[in-house]
């Protein structure tokens, strides 16, 4: 007689004889996470004597140790704020794990200009970041010591043109960028870089995070190949988001960045008109609770708004599911994007 065991995940509940659980079973649950995510930082501090050197930078001439500091306090607030963000209902659930675990594994600082190069539809100099990649020996971060993602601490200012992400990766590039193929070097395993501007805050440096995972998930979630007018049936953009073609928000769902449930504009982050939304209850179907929520419910803080909304993602034991099917912990497409291609994987489960 064969002995069974009772597998539960995310709602899933699967029969399976001792010793030969099937393959799609193993991969559903090594999905669940966590994640590691080490980190490599990288800073550019052009200087005039002890100050940042504000002809460079165009907006920033404060202290060089000031500048050295705030880029350490900030960079230990967004590892803290994605770590965070990436735990389910975690604003309700005080036992709710963090699906992506972050870590520094290496620091690199310059104290000359970002390198910049003349690219074709840019009017300011668009920063090289295959020359970078090359200075820091990216191969050996990526491909030896398991980097994941690039930080790099820069300027804009109006001198420098950037990409807020840029992701490299065997399957293509997915990211808030142009998605050119050659501006970064491709390896044998994906790696995503973030470009912050140490004139701004935390929020617009985590807002970089956010617009990614947007990337990512509409990539998976096959928006890219869909005619615009069937965008909102869509599990991540038309039943997750609630928006269309046109960004905003059509049907009172959990938003996106720019666009918190009630907002009317981008940016909206502050505004106090009341909707009913069920980001809080999110079902796929649609048959979640709903409740009447403005901005009071993150403080009207876009930071806040950018931990809450990544905490109403599916993630670790989410227990949800859509026609049958459950879905998977989400943040497997930002934490471990090469495996969840190299096994086809989808924001639902087959």
């Amino acid at each position: 007689m064969t002995s069974t065991l009772v597998f539960r995940a995310a709602g899933m509940v699967a029969l399976a004889a001792f010793g030969v659980i099937t393959a799609p079973l193993a991969a559903f649950a090594a999905a669940q996470g966590p994640f590691e995510v080490p980190v490599l930082v990288l800073s550019y501090f052009p200087t005039n004597g002890d100050l940042v050197d504000v002809r460079v930078t165009g907006d920033w001439g404060r202290p060089l140790a000031e500048t050295r500091a705030k880029t350490q306090r900030q960079t230990r607030e967004v590892l803290n704020a994605l770590e965070q963000g990436s735990r389910y209902h975690g604003y309700k659930d005080a036992a709710a794990k963090p699906s992506l675990k972050y870590s520094v594994v290496g620091e690199m600082e310059f104290l000359r200009p970002l390198p910049t190069f003349a690219k074709p539809g840019h009017r300011t100099p668009m920063t090289d970041y295959a020359r970078i990649m090359a200075d820091v020996n990216i191969r050996d971060w990526v491909e030896r010591r398991g980097v994941r993602e690039v930080w790099i601490w820069g300027y804009h200012g109006g001198k420098v043109d950037l990409w807020e992400s840029n992701m490299s990766s065997p399957s293509g590039d997915v990211s808030n960028s142009d998605r050119d193929p050659k501006d970064l070097p491709v390896l044998d395993r994906t790696y995503t870089v973030y470009h912050y501007n140490y004139q701004r805050g935390t929020s617009e440096a985590v807002e970089d995070h956010l617009h990614q995972i947007e990337a990512v998930l509409n990539a998976i979630d096959g928006r890219d190949r869909t005619p615009a007018g069937q965008w909102t049936n869509l599990l991540f953009w038309g039943k997750f988001v609630g928006s269309d073609r046109s960004h905003k928000i059509v049907r009172p769902g959990c938003g996106w960045a720019h666009y918190p449930p009630n907002a009317e504009k981008d940016y909206d982050w502050a505004n106090r008109r009341y909707v009913e939304t069920d980001i809080e209850d999110w079902e796929p179907d649609g048959t979640g609770r709903k409740q009447r929520m403005n901005c009071e419910r993150w403080s009207g803080n876009s930071l806040k708004w950018f931990v809450y909304w990544m905490q109403n993602l599916p993630g670790m034991d989410n227990g949800l599911s859509y026609q049958g099917k459950p879905l998977r912990n989400w943040w497997v497409f930002l934490g471990d994007y090469d495996t969840a291609k190299r096994q086809g994987m989808k924001l639902v489960a087959e």
